[in-house]
């Protein structure tokens, strides 16, 4: 499929649109401020890579529906009807306890110094326990680990603590 023929779609990812549309990058910053960070050259080269538009929408506080017509209607492509919302957990749930925190990880310090924290957030998860919450802390909502986890049966809570602090917390649920 060539780059002119992209269709765009939640399950698009921000890196494919930008290649496909490098007009649209621009559009994508002014509707979703965050996203100002693509022009961090490293965090391109990570985050656009994984993350969706369906994951853009979230980190945006935006309606997916809406980002992604924004985002056609500037390609001259059809209005998108309906998708699929991915169940974030923003409110503190029952589980949550202070104590139970037994790893915590600062995602900006890892890409401040050019590293990339998927692998290592995945090898946490992939290792707690029901009794422990791993804590992670990041300068924007790591909306693909969030998804990764859910594949994992591991539930979280998102706290956001101002526009460039979210502290999300994982705990993997009983069998």
């Amino acid at each position: 499929m060539g780059n002119s023929k992209l269709i765009i779609s939640p399950k698009t990812k921000v890196m494919q649109l930008i290649e496909a549309y490098p007009q649209l990058e621009e559009g994508l910053i002014s509707y979703v401020p965050a996203f100002s960070k693509l022009k961090n050259p490293l965090l391109r080269k990570t985050v656009a890579k994984i993350a969706t538009l369906q994951q853009a929408a979230v980190i945006g506080n935006v309606k997916v529906e809406d980002l992604i017509n924004h985002l056609r209607k500037r390609v001259n492509q059809e209005p998108f009807q309906e998708a699929d919302s991915l169940p974030y957990n923003r409110v503190q749930p029952s589980w949550f306890d202070t104590s139970l925190i037994k790893t915590e990880l600062d995602i900006a310090k890892m890409l401040n110094e050019g590293e990339h924290p998927v692998n290592l957030v995945i090898t946490y998860l992939n290792q707690i326990s029901p009794d422990e919450i791993y804590k992670i802390t990041a300068p924007f909502l790591p909306a693909p680990l969030i998804d990764k986890s859910l594949s994992l049966n591991i539930d979280h809570w998102i706290d956001q603590v101002s526009d460039e602090l979210f502290v999300i917390y994982f705990k993997r649920r009983y069998d």
